[in-house]
């Protein structure tokens, strides 16, 4: 049996062999009894308490598999309640319980750590769903990690860049992966959003289930319901025979919806129906299944705006913008162009054309241009150098007139989220990007910056340059 059936086996044995331990916290002694008592016969070990402080006594001496908490509590509040729990339990699952009005309040819960949250009026059969899908990730994840000896630490998809931006990055991507809540990646066109998704499924506990992905708007308006929920026989004209939906294609693993600004209001009621109660009703069909799906979202457009002008459903905006996740694009991060102008150059020549180089002056260009279409663009425009250059070394004259025509020099980084750098800071920079693209020779580097081979060495230890 290969490891992840038996972390899957042993998941589902410990399941049933023992009822999973619930600590409900309200403080309205109603609503503590009848869902604990929902909760009991739904399987669950529920345990009430009225107060945070109550439930962190618990959470200190006793063993919970999940934490539920209204996020209005007298005293200490839920999102209060879901950081501390975190710190003393790190794995723990907990649904927040919220009123309609108060959304943005339960998203500020999850960002403290909470799993998912749950509007009143509550189905219990929503909730034990939740909670049995939020209590088995954290299973699988913590198991996924004991067996592999190690934290999840590397990437294995083309994030490349050693710029501040990019690290902050790959340490978010991290964090959320963690998480099985929804996630919105929003940045502008080509600065690779789906990459960013796949990769948070790559590091996810659903890593080893499918990875699908749809563009909202480049399904037309009447077809977006069928590819996504399925349909049967006979639902409409041409549907001769049934068809399964992308959410049941994605079971176990990760369905990313791109372009989510673009999706038509009435399919937006549609997917916040599933979004909140976990099930798709395929068309043309009387039954609905259950869906066992990690739900991503990308968008190119600022959807708090699309909100107030009344394109974008206000409801499924929440829903979506649990975790979010904002791409820098490529000008904001100019000391990586270099490195990822050298990684696609290196993808893209195979083991044919190993000689293939970027000309110093060629260098200067590509530092020197703004990148509108960000990293897609310089991605292209890579592989079109490769394909049409015949000689060893890409000279300006084998750039795209775009980019060879372009007359305004810009600093590698003077910016980083609006914090000003100094000028040390800005040369280390520079150097270290001309290095890299002269693959170290510090002669042809000197010829760049139009310095001499010395004086190229002072700066080096000057500024501490690896």
């Amino acid at each position: 049996m290969c490891r992840h059936a038996q972390v899957m086996a042993s998941v589902l044995q410990s399941k049933w062999v023992m009822e999973d331990a619930i600590l409900l916290v309200d403080d309205d002694a109603d609503a503590r009894e009848l869902l604990g008592s929902a909760l009991t016969r739904r399987g669950f070990a529920a345990q009430a308490v009225a107060s945070g402080a109550e439930a962190l006594g618990r959470l200190q001496d006793g063993e919970y598999d999940g934490l539920v908490v209204d996020v209005k509590l007298d005293g200490m509040s839920g999102i209060e309640l879901c950081r501390r729990a975190g710190e003393i339990r790190p794995n723990l699952p907990a649904i927040v319980i919220t009123g309609h009005a108060d959304v943005d309040v339960a998203i500020a819960a999850m960002r403290a750590g909470a799993f998912d949250f749950i509007e009143k009026p509550i189905s219990a059969e929503t909730l034990a769903l939740m909670l049995r899908r939020a209590i088995e990730h954290c299973r699988l994840t913590s198991d996924i990690c004991r067996l592999r000896g190690r934290g999840v630490t590397s990437l294995p998809l083309d994030i490349v860049g050693d710029s501040p931006a990019i690290k902050r990055l790959v340490k978010l991507i991290d964090q959320v992966a963690a998480s099985d809540a929804t996630v919105l990646v929003t940045g502008e066109s080509g600065t690779g959003k789906e990459m960013i998704a796949r990769a948070i499924h790559e590091r996810s506990a659903r890593a080893r289930g499918p990875f699908v992905a749809i563009n909202c708007g480049a399904v037309a308006a009447n077809l977006l319901e069928s590819e996504l929920f399925g349909h049967v026989r006979g639902a409409f004209t041409d549907a001769k025979q049934g068809r399964q939906g992308l959410f049941a294609r994605a079971a176990g693993g990760t369905l990313l919806l791109d372009e989510i600004g673009e999706t038509p209001l009435e399919m937006q009621a549609k997917l916040l129906r599933v979004l909140q109660e976990r099930k798709v009703r395929p068309v043309g069909s009387d039954s609905e299944f259950d869906i066992d799906v990690r739900v991503l979202a990308a968008t190119n457009r600022d959807l708090s705006r699309e909100v107030a002008a009344g394109r974008f459903r206000a409801d499924l905006y929440y829903r979506v913008n649990v975790l979010r996740i904002d791409v820098p694009p490529l000008r904001e991060r100019q000391e990586d162009v270099i490195s990822l102008a050298q990684h696609f150059l290196e993808r893209e020549r195979g083991n044919t054309r190993q000689s293939l180089h970027f000309a110093p002056t060629t260098v200067r260009k590509l530092l020197d241009y703004d990148w509108p279409g960000n990293v897609r663009e310089l991605e292209n425009c890579v592989a079109r150098i490769v394909a049409l250059t015949r000689h060893d070394e890409i000279s300006v004259d084998d750039l795209p007139a775009s980019v060879r025509t372009t007359r305004a020099p810009r600093p590698v980084d003077v910016v980083e989220d609006a914090d000003l750098i100094t000028l040390d800071e800005m040369e280390r920079r520079y150097i270290r990007a001309v290095l890299l693209a002269c693959h170290g020779n510090k002669s042809q580097a000197a010829r760049v910056l139009g310095l001499d081979r010395r004086a190229l060495y002072r700066r080096i230890h000057a500024l501490q340059i690896e």
